[in-house]
């Protein structure tokens, strides 16, 4: 998806109202005012508040598949490539917090179809990722089989957003990556193989 670099501005700014006000705080009169820009301004780059959400969803959404293929490209423990995959996501809303509306959609699942469409996309395309990441593990006997890696993902996926979560209610007041990575590990002791750790034992 190309988009240009004035539109980038726009769907950047569009996130951080978004983060910070909400849906209702997203018209266009806020977000030209945002960038010093007329209302008419914004209206030759898209056609309507829709248009610039859907625009700044699939432009996550494809961000994210690129960026955490990039994030294990020479990793292949599976341990390591969901460390990997972890401590990128924090990464990226460290430098991006105004693109947390990607997770938490606050308002945004009542606006249209076609923006649920987009927002589940983007769960899509992360599950995606940590899916075949716990199915390599399980398949290598690393990870716990008795859950299956769909279920083993949703808790991945769940405690990774409350992480996130907090942060954001505390309004950004620790350290995620410490806190995240902390998670990460814990994670890996509740998911790990029994048979896996009796070998290495």
């Amino acid at each position: 998806m190309k988009i240009k670099p004035r539109q980038q501005q726009i769907i950047e700014a569009a996130g951080e109202i978004l983060t910070l006000s909400g849906i209702n705080g997203l018209t266009i009169k806020n977000l030209a005012a945002k960038i010093g820009f007329a209302e008419s301004a914004l209206y030759r780059h898209f056609k309507s508040k829709e248009e610039i959400i859907l625009t700044m969803l699939k432009y996550l959404e494809e961000d994210m598949g690129e960026r955490l293929l990039l994030s294990i490209k020479n990793i292949d423990e599976p341990g390591e490539q969901l460390k990997a995959i972890f401590n990128n996501h924090f990464d990226f809303f460290i430098k991006k917090p105004y693109f947390l509306v990607a997770i938490f959609s606050d308002g945004l699942l009542e606006e249209s179809k076609a923006i649920n469409e987009a927002i589940m996309q983007i769960m899509a395309t992360g599950k995606k990722h940590f899916l075949q990441i716990i199915q390599k593990g399980q398949k290598q006997m690393k990870f716990n089989r008795l859950l299956s890696a769909d279920e083993l993902v949703h808790i991945i996926m769940g405690s990774l957003r409350l992480q996130i979560l907090q942060w954001r209610l505390s309004g950004f007041a620790f350290d995620l990556k410490e806190k995240g990575n902390k998670l990460m590990d814990n994670i890996l002791t509740l998911i790990k193989s029994q048979t896996n750790e009796n070998h290495e034992k």
